[in-house]
């Protein structure tokens, strides 16, 4: 026996990070997968029974997971972000999440069936709008401008609002009645407020004290703020009935965005966290599910499915949005994506079991209807997001912008020759002169140290997917580059070559310490900023069928030619390596290069 649970156990970890792997290897949502693996383990082959695995701790482990998956998400959420787009998310979290509920009610009833009881609550279920489903797609498909800061937000607020409204339906349900659930809401949601929020401030604040003054080793630091996690969902939802995801939520706004001490080896770690707790739960919640209770889901459910993706999410996002600065495409990528997650399947499965205990068995159908719209809409959002965000023209899948450290005069004139060629730059320093001349010639430029915490908060990167760090300082090069390595991918990071010792010193630098070694691989600061004093030695050539590359050096044969950058055909950005020079240099592109640069001879 204890073998047999040992087996369960440790299948339902294999299983569920080996669903993400082959999500990755794939390129599809991890959610979509993890929902078929679990199905197949469970009600398909019957290899995993979670309900036998875990008996009664199924559930408060499900609870503790959601909260600390929504703990790690408020760690993500910046009030700043709120400047621009706070009337959006207030009306999105506010009318749009009403017209929701209202809409979904109805068409519960109607189409499916429902009585009027289990509508509400099915209807509170899907206000609910998967931040864990949300993030990964925002990262994949890179919208513009402020939809990203919206639908992050708007999906880590709808989440405890939509477990909220789904705890007082289910209350109003086995206590007074349908009749009592205005007041049951307008009370619940007022003490959620104040009791909840209250809670999770004083949890974050005390965490934010103890590490202020390292009352915490610094191995300690991540179990004690996993630790805080529990204590304040538990005693949250001791004093006021589920309120304890928003309190979670709180706490992780209050540390993102509090400027005493850092959090981010915090941040780090509970996004390993989250990848394993959301793997494990979506493994045993689509394990739960009985093939008769999907064999009875009937056209009506899928007619449903249709009206909530094509319906009422349009409405909700249109009268949400009403005078706004919103473009219409903004406003149709928004009306596309709402994905439900998580928090959905975990609610749903509750909530349905302890209503079928006190005499609602029509409660039942919850579960699958949930996985139903859950698969439903992760699979027509995740797999249309990036065409429709292409189509609409909004969308960051691969920019081609530069960041670049260093706005000193190589960093300027750099930045000046790629923002003529009509790609957006950005430059980065924390030499005030540097800033003002680098504004005063027409440049973005941010006043800040690349290494800091926020700085990627602070900055705006749409349209941005390239780094070239090109300080003098070549460990503040090696850090800039690690530090952006997550956001632009390791091709996309570059930096200059080693000073003096350019032909050895790279090659004892691990290649993982380092980003691409920008140019010819020889010619790093120094050189470049001496003969880049001249600005007609930079040069922007067009390539032709009848003038191309080496009818070019033959042009310049009395000055050394250093390729710096390529403009392909298609509008693309290359910086050009030394593994590039000579090979990737073709008709039909553009080329942008450093006349008579005197690089170090070799040793």
């Amino acid at each position: 026996m204890h073998e047999n649970l040992l087996l369960g156990l440790a299948s339902i970890f294999v299983i569920g990070i080996f669903a993400q792997w082959l999500a990755w290897r794939v390129n599809i949502p991890s959610i979509l997968i993890l929902l078929i693996f679990g199905f197949i383990a469970g009600p398909v082959s019957g290899f995993i029974q979670p309900d036998a695995l875990l008996g009664e701790l199924l559930f408060p482990f499900v609870s503790i997971a959601v909260a600390v998956i929504l703990y790690e998400g408020g760690l993500t959420l910046k009030i700043k972000e709120m400047k621009a787009v706070g009337s959006v998310v207030r009306n999105m979290i506010s009318i749009g999440l009403l017209t929701t509920w209202i809409l979904s009610i109805l068409s519960a009833y109607y189409l499916l069936e429902l009585s009027l009881g289990l509508a509400t609550l099915f209807g509170a279920v899907l206000v609910v709008t998967g931040p864990t489903v949300i993030m990964p797609l925002l990262r994949y498909v890179r919208p513009a401008g402020q939809l990203k800061p919206i639908l992050k937000w708007e999906g880590m607020l709808n989440d405890p609002i939509g477990a909220l409204l789904a705890v007082l339906v289910f209350e109003s349900m086995l206590a007074a009645g349908f009749r009592e659930i205005t007041i049951l809401a307008i009370a619940g949601v007022l003490k959620t407020i104040f009791i909840g929020g209250g809670i999770g401030f004083i949890g974050g604040f005390l965490m934010m004290i103890m590490l202020k003054h390292h009352q915490l080793p610094e191995f300690l630091q991540n179990a004690a703020s996993l630790t805080f996690v529990i204590i304040v969902f538990t005693g949250s939802n001791m004093i006021q009935a589920e309120s304890g995801l928003f309190a979670v939520t709180i706490m992780g706004i209050f540390l993102a965005n509090q400027k005493s001490v850092t959090v981010k080896h915090i941040i780090e770690f509970k996004e390993n966290l989250r990848v394993l707790l959301i793997s494990i739960l979506f493994i045993v919640l689509a394990a739960r599910l009985d093939i008769s209770d999907l064999e009875n889901l009937g056209w009506r459910s899928f007619v449903f499915l249709g009206v909530l993706i094509l319906l009422i999410r349009p409405i909700a996002v249109f009268l949400s949005t009403i005078g706004s600065d919103l473009t219409r495409n903004e406003k149709l990528f928004l009306a596309w994506m709402a994905p439900r997650g998580i928090v959905a399947a975990a609610v749903s499965s509750l909530f349905a079991l302890e209503l079928s205990h006190n005499g609602f068995p029509e409660a039942e159908r919850l579960v699958p209807l949930t996985f139903l719209v859950i698969v439903g809409t992760i699979s027509i959002y995740g797999l249309s997001a990036s065409p429709i965000a292409k189509w609409l023209h909004i969308s960051d899948a691969a920019p081609q912008g530069v960041l670049i450290i260093g706005a000193h005069p190589l960093g300027r004139a750099i930045a000046n020759a790629i923002k003529q060629a009509g790609f957006k730059v950005v430059l980065v320093d924390t030499n005030w002169d540097n800033i003002s001349l680098a504004r005063m010639a027409g440049l973005p430029a941010h006043y800040g140290n690349v290494l800091s915490e926020d700085i990627a908060d602070d900055l705006d990167l749409g349209g941005i997917g390239k780094l070239l760090a090109m300080t003098p300082n070549r460990e503040v090069n090696s850090l800039a580059v690690l530090h952006f390595i997550e956001a632009f991918g390791k091709e996309n990071v570059f930096q200059l070559p080693a000073e003096e010792e350019a032909d050895t010193a790279n090659k004892d630098v691990s290649p993982q310490l380092q980003g691409n070694i920008m140019f010819d691989g020889k010619s790093g600061y120094s050189t470049l900023a001496e003969h880049i004093k001249d600005i007609s030695n930079l040069k922007t050539t067009a390539l032709t069928g009848e003038f191309d590359y080496a009818d070019f050096i033959s042009h310049n044969e009395n000055a050394a030619v250093l390729p710096l950058f390529l403009i392909t055909s298609d509008n693309k950005l290359v910086i050009v390596t030394e593994e590039d020079q000579q090979t990737v240099i073709q008709a039909g592109q553009t080329l942008i290069s450093l006349l008579n640069p005197q690089t170090p001879q070799h040793r």
